[in-house]
């Protein structure tokens, strides 16, 4: 009879034992919410494949005093990307009244046409921010959505946290295959856009009262407030004046992804991002700083100066290496000898003196992670970019 040595036994309980309290494997899908697509999509489709495993596509939309309107995807680039797709359809929460009949017919030919396309279509999602007094009729809505649509698509929709004091809830939730719980921006956007504590709290009381499947909206988005209390997000408004910022603190939100992992409400199968973020788009997340937080891992800037020189004139860029926004530093000093002239651009002034260069901010700002910031050029005999010192 085999006898296993203790201390081996021992690592083999231990191993065991760290395997039953590993974190929960939660599915991590993206939201593509662009209505009109420009060829930064191919690029971050491509980037974004390994991490994200279904793509949620703004499709089509119906607003009160517009009417209809289809967003723009590029159904090709779609096609060969390759993952599942839910196509959404937005009901702006102020319509008057639901018409069963038409919002049928926009869904009928949105789908057809996606599938003519050769996509590889996995389900509909509605979108409709309702007033609570009006899900009993959201509900009808959707039973008989479910009704029309093929047996191979499931009906999903997003829901409110107001929601969860009313009992036509539950009328909501039995008419739909899966649904998508928006915790961020479901307030007045001057009380803020993302609160942690809070999210996990409506998480919570979602998922005791879900039966099925749900997935949390979590953001990787900032908006601003115009002085009027209008909101701007991906698109610039005409408005002009000062903006109030907001944006999702990538940090707190790893926090809450790590608890949810970690002891996952019940039902949670899943997170849904917030948006797709493209180059240009400035209140988005960038890229890497989305993929640390999905993977887990450490949130950190990193700092680098970038010279291109020739001739003595060099050009002088301040790169974010980390996936962390940095503040940009006030003040950033390089040893320098025989600098016969030097001029900073943009958020800084330059100072200098025999021995030094030192760039000065002017204003306030901050460096995404990946990009990078032109500092200035300066005409130096020598140059000490290793012995850059930053003041923050």
């Amino acid at each position: 009879m085999f006898s296993m040595p203790r201390p081996l036994l021992a690592l083999l309980l231990a191993y065991l034992v760290g395997c039953t309290e590993e974190s929960v494997l939660l599915d991590q899908q993206l939201y593509i919410w662009q209505r009109q697509w420009r060829p930064a999509h191919a690029e971050a489709l491509a980037q974004s494949r390994a991490d994200f495993s279904t793509l949620r596509v703004l499709a089509l939309q119906a607003h009160p005093q517009a009417g209809w309107s289809r967003a723009l995807p590029d159904l090709e680039l779609l096609r060969r990307d390759g993952r599942p797709l839910v196509a959404v359809v937005r009901l702006d929460g102020q319509l008057p009244q639901l018409d069963p009949d038409e919002i049928g017919r926009q869904i009928a030919i949105l789908l057809q046409d996606w599938r003519a396309a050769g996509l590889r279509l996995q389900g509909l999602e509605i979108d409709h921010d309702c007033a609570t007094a009006r899900l009993p009729a959201y509900a009808a809505l959707l039973r008989e959505l479910h009704r029309d649509l093929p047996d191979d698509l499931q009906l999903s929709i997003t829901a409110l946290p107001a929601w969860l004091n009313s009992t036509a809830l539950d009328e909501v939730l039995a008419a739909v295959d899966t649904s998508v719980l928006q915790v961020h921006a479901v307030s007045d956007p001057k009380s803020g856009l993302f609160a942690p504590e809070q999210a996990l709290q409506w998480a919570e009381l979602y998922g005791a009262r879900s039966r099925k499947p749900f997935h949390l909206a979590l953001p990787a988005y900032g908006v601003a407030l115009t002085s009027d209390g209008q909101v701007e997000s991906e698109t610039p408004l005409r408005q002009g004046g000062p903006r109030h910022e907001l944006r999702a603190d990538p940090v707190q939100v790893s926090e809450l992804l790590n608890e949810l992992r970690a002891d996952p409400p019940e039902h949670l199968s899943g997170i849904l991002w917030f948006r797709l973020p493209l180059v240009g788009d400035r209140r988005a997340w960038p890229l890497p700083t989305l993929l640390a937080v999905v993977r887990g891992q450490p949130l950190a800037p990193s700092l680098a100066l970038q010279r291109q020189q020739k001739d003595g004139f060099s050009q002088l860029q301040l790169f974010n290496n980390g996936n962390l926004a940095s503040p940009l530093p006030k003040r950033i000093e390089l040893p320098a000898r025989a600098c016969a002239a030097a001029d900073a651009v943009g958020d800084y002034r330059v100072e200098r003196d025999d021995n030094r260069l030192a760039f000065v901010r002017r204003r306030d700002g901050r460096l995404n992670a990946g990009e990078y910031l032109a500092l200035g050029w300066a005409r130096c005999e020598q140059i000490d970019q290793g012995g850059m010192h930053v003041q923050f």
